[in-house]
């Protein structure tokens, strides 16, 4: 293990705003702000998700964007979400957090209804283990346990095979409502913003990794669905 890695995780049990919690601990006692995050974030305002978070840069830009809004970052890697817990506290935000676990057990998470927005950002696309992508059915069951009625969930991907999957199979088997979908989300005009609110918070934060993508000539798809 690097010694960067080492300083890192060290330093994240110093964050207030990182919550790791063992497989066992939680399994015996829970998670402590599971149906009370307005404690935490001291308000009531809306929470959103971001799945595999990575380095939370997408997290932490959404949360300048919309200090109305409360933000929380999941990724099971702790050198990674350590830049986004890092950045946050420095700049004392006070609507962001981060939590480090597995997707699996996100719903240990959250209570009914706890959850208002989801978007999911360039996620491992697993081409060989469906029941692995984060927009599978099984996921999506997880999901339906605290995300909001009316809720919408976002899937920003460079996988064409992921947004394929998941507009043409999830989706219908599903029967759930698509608001919006695009094979090149950078191919629409600014003009159509007005049409289509959603493409304008889709193009204005780009992650890590969607940069990468973007340099080497890579198209990113997005779509806006909901599932309850």
């Amino acid at each position: 293990m690097g010694h960067h890695k080492l300083e890192r995780f060290a330093e994240n049990l110093t964050f207030p705003n990182l919550f790791q919690v063992s497989y066992e601990m939680l399994k015996e006692e829970g998670f402590a702000l599971r149906g009370g995050w307005h404690r935490f974030f001291g308000n009531s305002n809306p929470i959103t998700l971001e799945l595999g978070c990575g380095k939370g840069d997408y997290t932490v830009s959404l949360a300048r964007i919309h200090p109305d809004r409360n933000y929380i970052g999941v990724d099971i890697k702790g050198a990674r979400l350590w830049r986004g817990a890092k950045t946050s506290n420095e700049e004392q935000m006070k609507n962001v957090a981060f939590v480090r676990t597995r997707i699996e057990l996100i719903e240990q998470f959250f209570a009914t209804d706890e959850v208002s927005e989801i978007w999911i950002t360039f996620p491992d696309p697993q081409p060989k283990k469906e029941n692995k992508r984060l927009t599978c059915e099984r996921f999506l069951g997880y999901y339906k346990q605290f995300l909001r009625a009316g809720s919408p969930i976002h899937l920003k991907t460079d996988s064409q095979e992921l947004h394929d999957y998941t507009l043409n199979e999830v989706i219908p088997a599903g029967g759930y409502k698509v608001e919006y979908a695009t094979d090149d989300l950078y191919a629409t005009r600014a003009e159509e913003h007005s049409e289509i609110p959603c493409l304008a918070e889709a193009q204005m934060t780009q992650t890590f990794y969607e940069q990468a993508y973007l340099a080497q000539g890579k198209p990113i798809t997005y779509l806006k669905f909901y599932i309850n």
